[in-house]
């Protein structure tokens, strides 16, 4: 009997997820409680529908034409894919089998034990750090920031290829104190290959109150190009992010 696993949503043709156009399967459950959440459906861990890997593999390779031409692959992300464990190390084994590039996007929120067997079927890991400030980490997500440093460090030793995602928010996420700390413990890594600065939006706030909870960061202003700009310097400056060229 094959494994099933709780599916949130698919996009089929994904291309912020990952390089070029990707499969990106949205999988149902967090342990995190993000107060800037965007996607507030998928926490609960029962929600979602069931997909075996065979249906998503045979569904894959009917884009499989402008994955490959585009330098895409499939993107498992969530909530917190680390939840289904033997699931997403099913399906990315069988993707790799099939040649196709996989990514996992995760909050890091997991045992190291957990994620190594699925890392040997993982091309590329977008890891969400939320907060280098263990502090203000657990007020803003309701878990710590341990166990995503030390996932860091061993993908670092692992030499898996990383893309950080990082949310600006306006007067939690951006001072130039916190940000100069994360772009020290980035340098100490050899594997960091992007810094995806997100401006924090409000888009997702309907999502809440359609589950009629009160949006946590009710009067947070959005984050603007210059907020973005600002924290992109300090990462230049410790070599982090190339420097834009003048037009």
């Amino acid at each position: 009997m094959e494994i099933l696993g709780k599916v949130h949503s698919i996009e089929t043709f994904g291309t912020v997820d990952g390089p070029g156009i990707r499969y990106v399967i949205f999988l149902q459950g967090c342990p995190l409680r993000c107060k800037y959440c965007h996607n507030r459906d998928t926490w609960d861990v029962n929600g979602g529908s069931e997909y075996t890997v065979s249906y998503l593999i045979d569904d894959i390779k009917k884009y499989l034409p402008f994955i490959k031409s585009s330098g895409g692959g499939i993107t498992v992300s969530g909530g917190e894919p680390m939840l289904q464990p033997d699931f997403v190390k099913e399906l990315l084994k069988r993707a790799k089998a099939n040649d196709i590039h996989t990514a996992i996007d995760t909050s890091g929120f997991v045992n190291i034990d957990v994620i190594d067997p699925i890392l040997d079927y993982t091309d590329l890991v977008l890891l969400d750090i939320k907060h280098i400030d263990n502090k203000i980490c657990k007020d803003l997500t309701g878990v710590s920031n341990d166990k995503t440093l030390n996932l860091a460090k061993h993908l670092s030793n692992r030499n898996i290829p990383v893309w950080i995602r990082y949310v600006l928010v306006p007067g939690i996420t951006d001072s130039p104190e916190h940000l100069e700390e994360l772009a020290k413990f980035l340098s100490s890594l050899n594997n960091i290959e992007n810094i995806e600065i997100l401006p924090y939006h409000t888009a997702g706030s309907f999502k809440w109150e359609q589950l009629g909870i009160e949006y946590p960061l009710k009067g947070i202003r959005q984050a603007t190009d210059e907020d973005v700009l600002k924290a992109r310097k300090i990462f230049e400056k410790h070599g982090l992010i190339a420097k834009k060229k003048a037009c």
